[in-house]
């Protein structure tokens, strides 16, 4: 298996994943974790994948279904501060291509899983309204009114602990 684009630098991580925003009945389809909060349908790219390849083969993992890509939607940079056992603490830099899917019309997921430090997620349809954490945030406002432009998004969790 290729590895994942997960890189150490220094004592934080630098990450390249990819995303993907799952519409249907105005509604999203985002990851719940039993930490509390939502995220994006997707993962990180494998050495060797192009976004495209590695958001179409995460698409599958997570929903079991084979779902084109309509277009790019946003390139995202992140930096936060890890919560699992083997980051925790850690600064982590990622890198982020978010892409709308082609929702076949008869889909419905049904999936739950354990990561391997024992976090279970599940599969959800939310409201763009729902006051759960959601990451990232701009899904929101892509559902309730899609843009035509690739998104440029920063957000920088390291400004919060400066003060």
């Amino acid at each position: 298996m290729k590895p994942d684009m997960c890189v150490p630098c220094g004592d934080g991580l630098v990450n390249i994943r990819v995303g993907a925003l799952i519409l249907k009945d105005g509604k999203i389809l985002m990851v719940e974790s039993s930490r509390g909060y939502l995220y994006s349908v997707g993962g990180r790219i494998k050495m060797g994948e192009t976004a495209q390849e590695a958001v179409v083969r995460e698409v599958l993992e997570e929903t079991g279904v084979v779902m084109p890509i309509k277009r790019l939607i946003a390139v995202h940079e992140n930096y936060f501060y890890g919560d699992m056992k083997t980051n925790l603490g850690k600064l982590i830099y990622e890198v982020s291509f978010y892409f709308l899917m082609d929702v076949p019309k008869d889909f419905e997921p049904v999936c739950s899983s354990v990561t391997e430090e024992g976090v279970s997620e599940s599969l959800k349809w939310v409201s763009p309204d729902t006051p759960q954490r959601m990451f990232p945030d701009f899904f929101r406002e892509e559902a309730k009114s899609p843009s035509d432009c690739v998104r440029y998004a920063i957000n920088d969790e390291r400004k919060k602990r400066q003060g």
